[in-house]
Protein backbone atom coordinates (compact mmCIF):
# COMPACT_ATOMS: atom_id res chain seq x y z
CA UNK A 1 0.00 0.00 0.00
CA UNK A 2 1.36 3.67 -0.92
CA UNK A 3 2.84 5.07 2.02
CA UNK A 4 3.03 8.67 1.96
CA UNK A 5 6.60 10.80 2.27
CA UNK A 6 7.28 13.05 5.08
CA UNK A 7 8.05 15.59 2.67
CA UNK A 8 4.91 15.72 0.99
CA UNK A 9 2.33 15.13 3.54
CA UNK A 10 3.50 16.43 6.56
CA UNK A 11 2.46 16.20 9.74
CA UNK A 12 3.27 18.24 12.47
CA UNK A 13 5.09 17.38 15.74
CA UNK A 14 1.72 16.66 17.95
CA UNK A 15 0.17 15.01 15.04
CA UNK A 16 -2.09 17.74 13.40
CA UNK A 17 -2.28 18.24 9.44
CA UNK A 18 0.48 20.89 8.73
CA UNK A 19 -1.43 24.23 7.68
CA UNK A 20 -4.14 23.91 9.54
CA UNK A 21 -2.70 22.49 12.89
CA UNK A 22 -5.95 19.88 13.32
CA UNK A 23 -6.15 16.52 14.39
CA UNK A 24 -8.81 13.66 13.18
CA UNK A 25 -10.89 14.46 16.39
CA UNK A 26 -10.98 17.94 15.94
CA UNK A 27 -13.56 17.93 12.54
CA UNK A 28 -17.16 17.12 12.31
CA UNK A 29 -18.42 15.25 9.00
CA UNK A 30 -20.09 18.43 8.62
CA UNK A 31 -18.32 21.54 8.20
CA UNK A 32 -19.27 25.47 7.17
CA UNK A 33 -16.81 27.56 5.25
CA UNK A 34 -16.26 31.12 5.47
CA UNK A 35 -13.61 33.40 3.56
CA UNK A 36 -13.15 35.85 6.55
CA UNK A 37 -11.44 34.56 9.76
CA UNK A 38 -13.45 37.42 11.63
CA UNK A 39 -16.34 35.50 10.21
CA UNK A 40 -16.29 32.19 12.37
CA UNK A 41 -17.28 33.56 15.50
CA UNK A 42 -20.41 34.90 13.76
CA UNK A 43 -21.22 31.34 12.51
CA UNK A 44 -20.43 29.39 15.83
CA UNK A 45 -22.41 31.50 18.26
CA UNK A 46 -25.22 30.02 16.44
CA UNK A 47 -23.88 26.42 18.07
CA UNK A 48 -25.04 25.22 20.93
CA UNK A 49 -21.95 24.66 22.52
CA UNK A 50 -18.05 25.25 20.98
CA UNK A 51 -15.85 22.53 22.52
CA UNK A 52 -12.77 23.09 20.73
CA UNK A 53 -10.86 26.00 18.48
CA UNK A 54 -7.72 26.05 16.86
CA UNK A 55 -6.11 29.58 15.34
CA UNK A 56 -3.55 29.15 12.78
CA UNK A 57 -2.83 31.82 9.64
CA UNK A 58 -6.10 32.48 8.11
CA UNK A 59 -7.01 29.10 8.96
CA UNK A 60 -9.37 29.71 12.28
CA UNK A 61 -11.79 26.52 13.38
CA UNK A 62 -14.07 25.89 15.79
CA UNK A 63 -16.26 22.77 16.53
CA UNK A 64 -18.99 22.28 18.67
CA UNK A 65 -22.72 21.08 18.42
CA UNK A 66 -25.72 22.54 16.37
CA UNK A 67 -28.99 21.07 17.33
CA UNK A 68 -27.02 18.49 19.28
CA UNK A 69 -25.09 17.35 16.30
CA UNK A 70 -21.23 17.83 15.88
CA UNK A 71 -20.58 21.21 13.70
CA UNK A 72 -17.48 23.04 12.44
CA UNK A 73 -16.66 26.20 11.18
CA UNK A 74 -13.57 27.25 9.59
CA UNK A 75 -11.90 29.76 7.85
CA UNK A 76 -10.42 29.76 4.82
CA UNK A 77 -8.64 33.41 3.30
CA UNK A 78 -8.80 34.12 -0.02
CA UNK A 79 -8.26 32.15 -3.34
CA UNK A 80 -7.80 29.10 -4.80
CA UNK A 81 -4.92 28.71 -3.93
CA UNK A 82 -6.15 28.60 0.04
CA UNK A 83 -8.69 26.76 -0.84
CA UNK A 84 -6.43 23.68 -2.31
CA UNK A 85 -4.54 23.43 1.11
CA UNK A 86 -8.18 23.35 3.04
CA UNK A 87 -9.52 20.85 0.96
CA UNK A 88 -6.47 18.34 0.57
CA UNK A 89 -5.70 18.61 4.17
CA UNK A 90 -9.50 18.26 5.17
CA UNK A 91 -9.89 15.22 2.94
CA UNK A 92 -6.56 13.86 4.78
CA UNK A 93 -8.01 14.20 8.05
CA UNK A 94 -10.97 11.63 7.47
CA UNK A 95 -9.27 9.79 4.71
CA UNK A 96 -5.60 9.22 5.46
CA UNK A 97 -4.21 7.13 8.59
CA UNK A 98 -1.61 9.69 9.40
CA UNK A 99 0.48 7.41 11.74
CA UNK A 100 0.80 4.90 9.00
CA UNK A 101 0.69 8.20 6.42
CA UNK A 102 -1.87 5.21 4.04
CA UNK A 103 -4.85 5.79 2.49
CA UNK A 104 -7.70 4.18 4.83
CA UNK A 105 -9.76 1.09 3.37
CA UNK A 106 -12.99 3.23 3.43
CA UNK A 107 -13.13 6.25 2.62
CA UNK A 108 -15.53 9.11 4.18
CA UNK A 109 -17.29 11.62 2.33
CA UNK A 110 -17.82 15.35 4.26
CA UNK A 111 -20.20 17.70 3.86
CA UNK A 112 -19.24 21.24 3.28
CA UNK A 113 -21.19 24.22 2.90
CA UNK A 114 -18.87 27.75 1.73
CA UNK A 115 -20.90 30.84 3.12
CA UNK A 116 -19.20 33.58 1.41
CA UNK A 117 -19.61 36.97 -0.39
CA UNK A 118 -19.91 37.89 -3.86
CA UNK A 119 -20.70 40.51 -6.47
CA UNK A 120 -23.76 40.14 -9.13
CA UNK A 121 -22.58 40.68 -12.62
CA UNK A 122 -26.95 40.57 -13.47
CA UNK A 123 -28.27 43.60 -13.39
CA UNK A 124 -31.63 42.10 -11.97
CA UNK A 125 -30.10 40.41 -9.20
CA UNK A 126 -30.51 42.66 -5.66
CA UNK A 127 -28.56 43.75 -3.12
CA UNK A 128 -28.79 41.25 -0.01
CA UNK A 129 -29.74 38.42 -2.56
CA UNK A 130 -28.78 34.85 -1.58
CA UNK A 131 -27.18 32.76 -4.53
CA UNK A 132 -27.17 28.90 -4.89
CA UNK A 133 -24.32 28.15 -7.39
CA UNK A 134 -25.00 25.57 -9.29
CA UNK A 135 -21.61 25.53 -11.35
CA UNK A 136 -18.27 26.95 -10.70
CA UNK A 137 -16.45 28.88 -13.45
CA UNK A 138 -12.76 29.14 -12.96
CA UNK A 139 -10.53 31.69 -14.53
CA UNK A 140 -7.97 30.78 -12.04
CA UNK A 141 -5.75 27.72 -13.37
CA UNK A 142 -5.37 25.32 -10.21
CA UNK A 143 -7.61 22.49 -12.27
CA UNK A 144 -4.28 22.77 -14.49
CA UNK A 145 -2.45 20.87 -12.50
CA UNK A 146 -4.91 17.82 -12.10
CA UNK A 147 -7.11 15.27 -14.17
CA UNK A 148 -10.29 16.48 -13.38
CA UNK A 149 -12.79 14.89 -15.52
CA UNK A 150 -15.20 17.49 -17.30
CA UNK A 151 -18.82 16.59 -18.73
CA UNK A 152 -19.56 17.38 -22.09
CA UNK A 153 -21.75 20.12 -20.64
CA UNK A 154 -18.64 21.66 -18.86
CA UNK A 155 -16.16 21.32 -21.47
CA UNK A 156 -19.17 22.97 -24.01
CA UNK A 157 -19.35 25.99 -21.71
CA UNK A 158 -15.76 26.33 -20.73
CA UNK A 159 -15.11 26.51 -25.10
CA UNK A 160 -17.81 28.94 -25.63
CA UNK A 161 -16.89 31.12 -22.77
CA UNK A 162 -13.31 31.51 -23.84
CA UNK A 163 -14.33 32.16 -27.52
CA UNK A 164 -16.72 34.53 -26.10
CA UNK A 165 -14.63 36.44 -23.77
CA UNK A 166 -11.51 36.57 -25.99
CA UNK A 167 -9.70 35.17 -23.66
CA UNK A 168 -6.11 33.39 -23.84
CA UNK A 169 -6.38 30.69 -21.86
CA UNK A 170 -8.97 27.78 -21.01
CA UNK A 171 -11.14 28.63 -18.07
CA UNK A 172 -13.59 25.39 -16.32
CA UNK A 173 -16.15 24.96 -15.42
CA UNK A 174 -17.40 22.39 -12.36
CA UNK A 175 -21.28 21.22 -10.87
CA UNK A 176 -21.67 21.36 -7.31
CA UNK A 177 -23.04 18.88 -5.29
CA UNK A 178 -26.44 17.75 -6.59
CA UNK A 179 -27.79 16.54 -2.99
CA UNK A 180 -26.63 19.54 -0.90
CA UNK A 181 -28.44 22.08 -3.97
CA UNK A 182 -32.07 20.05 -3.07
CA UNK A 183 -31.12 20.75 0.70
CA UNK A 184 -30.61 24.37 -0.23
CA UNK A 185 -33.15 25.05 -2.55
CA UNK A 186 -35.44 27.49 -0.90
CA UNK A 187 -34.62 31.29 0.03
CA UNK A 188 -31.63 30.76 -2.69
CA UNK A 189 -31.18 32.10 -5.84
CA UNK A 190 -29.62 29.24 -8.32
CA UNK A 191 -26.80 31.17 -10.06
CA UNK A 192 -23.44 29.85 -11.75
CA UNK A 193 -20.63 31.78 -10.33
CA UNK A 194 -17.71 32.86 -11.45
CA UNK A 195 -14.20 32.40 -9.34
CA UNK A 196 -11.45 34.99 -10.23
CA UNK A 197 -7.81 34.53 -9.27
CA UNK A 198 -7.70 38.18 -7.98
CA UNK A 199 -9.88 40.82 -7.16
CA UNK A 200 -9.00 43.72 -8.88
CA UNK A 201 -8.33 42.82 -12.91
CA UNK A 202 -9.44 39.31 -12.86
CA UNK A 203 -13.00 40.75 -11.95
CA UNK A 204 -12.50 43.93 -14.74
CA UNK A 205 -11.99 46.26 -11.98
CA UNK A 206 -9.29 49.06 -13.29
CA UNK A 207 -7.84 51.30 -10.70
CA UNK A 208 -4.19 52.36 -11.78
CA UNK A 209 -3.44 49.95 -13.82
CA UNK A 210 -4.51 49.20 -17.64
CA UNK A 211 -6.33 45.53 -18.14
CA UNK A 212 -5.55 43.17 -20.42
CA UNK A 213 -9.31 42.27 -21.11
CA UNK A 214 -10.93 45.59 -20.76
CA UNK A 215 -14.30 44.32 -21.63
CA UNK A 216 -14.38 41.21 -19.29
CA UNK A 217 -17.24 42.61 -17.27
CA UNK A 218 -19.46 43.32 -20.12
CA UNK A 219 -18.57 39.61 -21.75
CA UNK A 220 -19.34 37.66 -18.81
CA UNK A 221 -22.45 39.45 -17.90
CA UNK A 222 -23.62 39.01 -21.80
CA UNK A 223 -22.35 35.48 -21.91
CA UNK A 224 -24.81 32.55 -22.12
CA UNK A 225 -24.55 29.09 -23.55
CA UNK A 226 -28.14 27.76 -24.15
CA UNK A 227 -30.28 28.74 -20.99
CA UNK A 228 -26.80 28.76 -18.88
CA UNK A 229 -26.27 32.35 -17.54
CA UNK A 230 -23.41 34.05 -15.31
CA UNK A 231 -24.65 35.44 -12.14
CA UNK A 232 -21.54 36.09 -9.78
CA UNK A 233 -18.13 36.86 -8.83
CA UNK A 234 -16.00 35.42 -6.19
CA UNK A 235 -12.91 33.72 -5.52
CA UNK A 236 -12.86 30.24 -4.19
CA UNK A 237 -15.95 28.37 -5.69
CA UNK A 238 -14.42 26.50 -8.98
CA UNK A 239 -11.40 24.86 -6.65
CA UNK A 240 -14.05 23.66 -3.85
CA UNK A 241 -16.48 22.31 -6.49
CA UNK A 242 -13.08 20.69 -8.38
CA UNK A 243 -11.29 19.01 -5.73
CA UNK A 244 -14.40 18.07 -4.52
CA UNK A 245 -15.47 16.17 -7.13
CA UNK A 246 -11.85 14.37 -7.32
CA UNK A 247 -11.98 13.51 -3.83
CA UNK A 248 -15.05 12.37 -3.40
CA UNK A 249 -16.86 14.95 -1.25
CA UNK A 250 -20.31 16.90 -0.90
CA UNK A 251 -20.26 20.49 -2.00
CA UNK A 252 -22.25 23.69 -2.07
CA UNK A 253 -20.90 27.43 -2.40
CA UNK A 254 -23.69 29.85 -1.19
CA UNK A 255 -23.01 33.58 -1.82
CA UNK A 256 -24.43 36.76 0.42
CA UNK A 257 -24.77 39.55 -2.71
CA UNK A 258 -22.86 42.54 -1.03
CA UNK A 259 -22.70 44.09 -4.78
CA UNK A 260 -23.83 44.67 -8.00
CA UNK A 261 -21.08 45.30 -10.69
CA UNK A 262 -23.34 46.12 -13.46
CA UNK A 263 -25.35 48.76 -11.54
CA UNK A 264 -22.13 49.55 -9.69
CA UNK A 265 -23.66 49.49 -6.65
CA UNK A 266 -22.22 48.05 -2.81
CA UNK A 267 -24.58 47.25 0.09
CA UNK A 268 -24.86 49.83 3.52
CA UNK A 269 -24.79 46.83 5.65
CA UNK A 270 -22.53 44.30 4.12
CA UNK A 271 -22.32 42.37 7.47
CA UNK A 272 -26.41 42.12 8.02
CA UNK A 273 -26.56 40.07 4.46
CA UNK A 274 -23.75 38.12 5.33
CA UNK A 275 -25.58 37.51 8.67
CA UNK A 276 -28.92 37.01 7.74
CA UNK A 277 -27.18 33.93 5.05
CA UNK A 278 -25.52 32.35 8.19
CA UNK A 279 -29.14 32.40 10.25
CA UNK A 280 -30.83 30.73 6.94
CA UNK A 281 -27.82 28.37 6.53
CA UNK A 282 -27.96 27.18 10.38
CA UNK A 283 -31.57 27.12 10.16
CA UNK A 284 -31.29 24.54 7.22
CA UNK A 285 -29.00 22.53 8.95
Amino acid sequence: MQKFPESELIINKDGSVYHLSLQPRDIADTIITVGDPGRVHMVSSYFDRVDFEMNKREFITHTGTLKGKKITVISTGMGTDNIEILMTELDALVNIDLKKRQLKSRRKKLKIIRIGTSGAIQEDIPLGAHIRSDYGVGLDNLMNFYNLKYTEFEKKVAIELKASAHLSFMPYCVQSSEKLGEQFSDGFLPGNTVTSPGFYAPQGRKIRLSLRYPHLLDDLTFFHYNDFWLTNFEMETSAYYGLSRMLGHEMISLNAIVANRVTGKYSKNPNRVVNSLIKKVIDIL
